[in-house]
């Protein structure tokens, strides 16, 4: 439980920095985060919510910034309500020959992270991977990393064909999750020390979210026994735990005080439940909703994309009933239809979870299924508008959420045909505690859809921001239990 003398230091904290820079006083979430169960947490104990994107570059050097990712994307990311950032890693840059560790790549994404927290913006470290390594179509691993016994990579199918279809793409993961000798070490124990080293470099970071230990881990050659509802369940507590066991310990020798976050087998993403254990305190389920369809893999496929939708978000839920993670749906998206987009975000909503959309920009991305039609930005380095911002994406991701409850949440919603925006929420925090009252909820409330202003009725509670602010502040009522704010665009 969150002692109230840290509540109470932060509602200090809170009255000082508004007294000391009024333009900028704290809002949305207060560092470092934690958890409590499924819910993520800030330093004060509220619960929090984030909205956000990916930002990885896929090609050589593979930093964000040499994309042009840059401070004015980070001040276009928080004007839009966005505080949150999967900040991609690529492996193949951080140890591009064994046992070398290249600082100056590291210390080039670690001066986007410090970039985003200046604006507020959380960054989830991401080692990022898709089809292993370049000569499968690829990123991630290094070259020196790939091990697939000289198996002709054919047929070339590009992404993710090449999963499916590809021997010496399977032969690789095989022989990762076999921890087999390349260059003296076993592939994962070679791929924990990185991350080790990695997170050393990040542990004193107030606005990390913490670490996403491996992007879409692919099963290899086994991946057809995991191509069903129950996936498979014998890859997941098997080789699956093993490394994740291995990063986790890495990443714990290096930072106690983030999130570790661990990913199910790929296949989760299309609806196959996950049997990855809870592995080490302080951990997250970071998974992914995507709906795959025939005209993206070379084999037919047959998906109610409600229905798959549907199982995933059931499926994080149980897992976080049975292992007390954190959960974060940290990839969704890669398309510009309406319906998909609504679809994920209403589900997050109802689930009340935190999301990362793919992708802030298209920026030459290798391996996607929604090529040409997946960033909100088509260059990172262009400004963040007129041709190269798509306007219409931002309006459906830019949509109304509460960033911090001083309290736990129990439902909220938002009907985009109405504009009208839910909220309720117990007045105790997951931990059981009635915060002080100066910790008020804040709920983002978007502009591009209250054009012209919005009305607030609040039971158990009253708003305490400017009318018209884009952060809506609520204080409880002393006395109070439950709390229940509508927010509704008014009438011309």
């Amino acid at each position: 439980m969150l002692p109230r003398r840290t509540a109470l230091l932060a509602c200090l904290a809170l009255s000082a920095l508004a007294w000391l820079a009024p333009a900028a006083a704290a809002r949305g979430p207060i560092p470092p985060l934690w958890h409590q169960g499924r819910w993520i947490t800030d330093a004060a104990g509220r619960v929090v919510i984030l909205h956000g994107v990916n930002m990885v570059y896929k090609r050589p050097p593979y930093a964000p910034a040499d994309a042009g990712f840059g401070a004015d994307d980070a001040r276009f990311l928080a004007r839009n309500g966005f505080d949150a950032v999967r900040l991609g890693i690529i492996y193949k840059g951080v140890e591009p020959k064994p046992r070398r560790y290249d600082n100056s790549y590291i210390r080039r994404v670690r001066a986007t992270e410090r970039l985003l927290a200046a604006r507020g913006i959380y960054s989830l470290v991401d080692f990022h991977q898709d089809m292993y390594n370049e000569r499968f179509q690829g990123e991630g691993f290094p070259d020196w990393a790939v091990d697939d016994d000289g198996l002709p990579a054919q047929p070339r199918l590009g992404f993710p064909g090449n999963y499916l279809a590809q021997p010496a793409t399977n032969r690789a993961f095989d022989n990762f999750w076999a921890n087999e000798q390349v260059a003296g070490r076993g592939l994962q124990d070679a791929y924990a020390q990185a991350w080790g080293h990695v997170a050393a470099r990040f542990a004193a970071d107030p606005y990390v979210l913490g670490y996403d230990i491996f992007n879409e881990p692919w099963p290899g050659s086994v991946w057809p026994s995991c191509a069903n509802p129950a996936g498979c369940p014998l890859f997941d507590t098997g080789p699956l735990a093993a490394m994740t066991r291995k990063v986790t310990a890495a990443v714990r020798a290096a930072d106690r005080t983030h999130i570790v976050w661990q990913e199910p087998n790929v296949i989760f993403n299309n609806g196959a439940d996950s049997s990855l254990p809870r592995i080490g305190s302080g951990t997250g389920f970071s998974f992914h909703v995507y709906c795959l369809t025939a005209s993206e893999v070379p084999v037919p496929v047959e998906q109610d994309c409600d229905v798959f939708d549907g199982l995933a978000f059931q499926n994080a839920d149980k897992q976080s009933r049975q292992t007390g993670q954190a959960l974060d749906l940290s990839e969704f998206g890669a398309t510009s239809d309406r319906i998909t987009l609504e679809r994920v975000m209403g589900l997050a909503d109802r689930h009340m979870v935190s999301w990362q959309y793919w992708a802030y920009c298209e920026c030459g991305d290798p391996t996607t299924t929604g090529a040409g039609v997946q960033g909100i930005v088509g260059r990172a380095d262009r400004p963040p508008r007129g041709a190269n911002l798509n306007r219409a994406k931002l309006a459906l991701l830019e949509r109304p959420y509460p960033q911090a409850v001083a309290g736990t949440p129990e439902s909220f919603s938002y009907d985009p045909a109405t504009g009208v925006f839910r909220l309720r929420y117990s007045a105790r925090t997951p931990a059981g505690q009635l915060l002080p009252p100066c910790l008020k909820t804040e709920i983002f409330v978007p502009r591009i859809h209250y054009a012209d202003g919005y009305r607030v009725r609040v039971g158990g509670g009253r708003a305490t921001s400017a009318p018209g602010a884009s952060l809506l502040e609520v204080r409880r009522d002393r006395g109070a239990r439950t709390v229940s704010v509508t927010v509704r665009p008014r009438p011309r």
